[in-house]
């Protein structure tokens, strides 16, 4: 059965520092600080279909306009996000599993079946330090930027090859398969990032070390 967690926040636990997770300082010219999240809860991998959240879960997702959503639709949904960052809910993406906060409480939704979620910021001057993407917090340089997305993977698979436009946050995101390693190749411009990816239980779901050159 899925297993879903609700708890009350603290203020620090929603604002407080993580280890690895969520976004960290800027870095590069007219850096500026970003809000931090905190890392995901640990858990066990869910096993079984996917079933609807109910209780405190539907409660905080109806609450944000996320009611009836699927786990992976609730992360496509926030980090699409036209508003700005920081937004009213937050949320980590990890192997598998979306922790989603808000001021009141706490909400994990397993990301069940074999893709893993990637979500990459390209820039050109300035960007900051992620592990664990924050779908509520993480804002790139680039934002409403046509760029064109490959990822390859490190057996020469072609995985995806297609232009994208980055989100008002500054990211592009996609689903790859679990427990693979390959390269993310982004462009713009003539510009090109290059930057290797893991989709394995320790994987990053955030890249933000794509600086085109």
């Amino acid at each position: 059965m899925t297993r879903i967690r609700t708890a009350v926040l603290s203020a620090a636990l929603l604002f407080g520092l993580g280890a690895v997770g969520g976004c960290s300082t800027v870095t590069g010219s007219g850096a500026e600080p970003a809000v931090s999240t905190t890392s995901p809860a640990d858990a066990e991998a869910p096993t079984g279909d996917v079933e609807a959240p109910t209780g405190d879960a539907e409660a905080l997702l109806s609450a944000h306009g996320l009611s009836g959503m699927t786990a992976r639709e609730v992360v496509e949904t926030l980090d699409q996000d036209p508003a700005a960052r920081p937004l009213e809910i937050m949320g980590s993406v990890t192997y598998d599993e979306v922790v989603l906060s808000d001021e009141t409480a706490e909400v994990s939704l397993p990301l069940d079946g074999d893709e893993f979620y990637i979500s990459a910021a390209p820039y050109e001057t300035r960007t900051h330090d992620c592990y664990f993407h924050s779908l509520g917090t993480c804002q790139g340089e680039l934002t409403n930027t046509d760029v064109h997305v490959s990822v390859v993977s490190d057996d020469g698979e072609t995985l995806i090859d297609e232009d994208m436009t980055t989100y008002a946050n500054g990211f592009v995101g996609f689903w790859v398969p679990k427990d693979i390693s390959g390269t993310v190749t982004i462009t713009k411009d003539g510009l090109t990032a290059e930057v290797p990816f893991s989709s394995d239980e320790e994987g990053a779901t955030c890249l933000t070390t794509v600086e085109l050159t």
